[in-house]
């Protein structure tokens, strides 16, 4: 079984996500404008490798805003900030860019909204994800965080009458769809965004998983386990049946993984950059003979507007000085 071919299968969409594309595109170009050093308030996409690479070019990646020199460039990772750093970073005018991703923002926009209008309002997201505590910090009120539809049961609310849901965007529409279920027979009147709304990347590469699935014996997920999205897609595989495995890059794969297979699905999370596929891919193929076999799927062709920041308005070189 060993000698026979082994067919690697490519999922699409994987990768990159046009919000995490921006996020870095800014940071580069923040680089060549302004130059290093330019600081980032956590990682800027939850990958170990993206983060090393702009690193070694000159990029500083902080805990606090505190941790920024006066005066230095500051970048806001793609996954959002609460309001409260926002007023951190205003009141020691710090020239900021914000990274963060625009589905993001538009999670905060209504978040910001229902509560203008009265809500109480829910979110549907990981505790501790930092995209979770910048969405709670968007908002003044309290916000029920729940990760699950068992936990809508435990909801203690005020007013039933007055509710409104948000969800974390690296969730897909099947991770909430049962959330959602449960909160809408639980309080019938409660508010909340389309399913539309949900963020398409997310959705688009668990669906790849499915299609790999279908058609392969073991399936990497390349990406790091900060990321939620990553971990999302190595969990469905195992859900749906088939031995699935999170890896960092080809230095994780276990040859034994290969033994008594014929195909093995290769995907990757949202912030995972598309060289590190090509060499897991070499790493398969001093394994075992084998051929690659690119997935049929959905093109994303999505681009969001760079800030002004780092394309026709940048800051004067006197704020920019550190």
């Amino acid at each position: 079984m060993m000698n026979e071919l082994l067919t690697i299968i490519l999922a699409q969409p994987r990768g990159f996500c046009a919000g995490v594309e921006r996020a870095i595109e800014i940071v580069e170009k923040a680089l060549v404008i302004y130059g290093p050093p330019i600081y980032v308030r956590h990682e800027i996409v939850h990958n170990k490798w993206v983060v090393e690479d702009l690193r070694a070019k000159g990029v500083v990646f902080v805990n606090e805003v505190s941790d920024i020199p006066d005066g230095a460039i500051t970048v806001f990772s793609a996954h959002g900030i609460s309001q409260k750093v926002e007023d951190s970073a205003r009141l020691r005018e710090l020239p900021v860019i914000d990274a963060t991703c625009p589905l993001v923002t538009k999670v905060h926009n209504e978040a910001q909204r229902y509560e203008r209008e009265g809500y109480e309002i829910i979110l549907i997201g990981h505790k501790g994800h930092p995209e979770v505590e910048g969405t709670m910090g968007r908002v003044k009120q309290k916000t029920h965080l729940i990760g699950t539809a068992a936990e809508v049961a435990g909801l203690e609310v005020e007013r039933a009458d007055k509710l409104a849901y948000v969800t974390q965007t690296t969730l897909s529409v099947d991770d909430t769809r049962s959330i959602i279920e449960a909160l809408k027979t639980r309080f019938p009147s409660i508010h909340g965004p389309d399913l539309r709304d949900i963020c398409y990347a997310t959705q688009n590469r668990q669906n790849a998983v499915r299609d790999l699935a279908a058609k392969a014996d073991v399936i990497l997920v390349i990406g790091s386990r900060s990321s939620s999205n990553s971990n999302r897609l190595r969990d469905l595989g195992a859900e749906i049946g088939v031995a699935s495995h999170l890896i960092d890059d080809e230095t994780a794969i276990d040859p034994s993984w290969l033994e008594g297979i014929n195909t093995i699905g290769v995907t990757a999370g949202a912030s995972a950059p598309e060289h590190l596929v090509a060499k897991v891919v070499a790493r398969l193929e001093s394994l075992r003979s084998a051929r690659v076999v690119p997935l049929d799927g959905i093109t994303e062709n999505t681009r969001f507007k760079l800030p002004p920041e780092v394309t026709n308005k940048p800051f004067s070189r006197e704020k920019a000085a550190s």
